[in-house]
């Protein structure tokens, strides 16, 4: 059976206007973005030595190590939502603080070649799913945070995510 993705943004019914931020990031395939971007990110976090892997650019910002380690943590989340949702599972699901989240997963600890190799992981897992989807299951919804989305926004909110966190890296931490 051949897969078919749908074609164009969400409609901003599908998911919270706090979204929009991250969706207006993305062109309108949002599969492509992730592949185009698991190569360019990974070019990108391979060329950031262990010792710059500790910069905060500010006191109380995250490090760098932290900061992906936020973007696969909150790859993940999504990326769940998107596998209850597309399965029809109406369960409400709950929010996730990423400020407890971040001090609390040890990335600041770890190698930058590791977190880089997990970041490589979890995104090649991401684009198998968006990529063997049914096509009925994309604009299917769920309730998570107490916020309605179809799972074809939540594949346009990881990509956008992950574009607008690393914009910051290349902006404020790679100068």
């Amino acid at each position: 059976m051949k897969v078919t993705v749908p074609v164009g943004k969400p409609e901003a019914t599908e998911y919270a206007p706090y979204y929009e931020k991250y969706i207006s990031l993305v062109g309108d395939d949002a599969v492509a973005a992730l592949i185009s971007q698991h190569s360019s990110t990974l070019t990108l976090l391979r060329g950031v030595t262990e010792e710059r892997a500790g910069f905060r650019y500010d006191p109380g910002k995250w490090s760098i190590r932290e900061l992906v380690g936020h973007i696969i943590d909150s790859e993940r989340i999504f990326v769940y939502r998107a596998l209850r949702f597309a399965r029809n599972d109406q369960t409400e699901l709950p929010g996730f603080d990423q400020d407890t989240y971040v001090p609390n997963s040890g990335y600041g600890n770890l190698r930058m070649s590791d977190i880089t190799d997990e970041y490589d992981c979890v995104r090649r897992s991401t684009i198998a799913f968006f990529r063997n989807l049914e096509s009925q299951a994309w604009m299917r919804r769920g309730v998570a945070n107490k916020v309605d989305a179809t799972v074809r926004a939540l594949a346009f909110i990881i990509a956008g995510h992950e574009r607008h966190h690393v914009e910051i890296l290349k902006t404020r931490y790679l100068l």
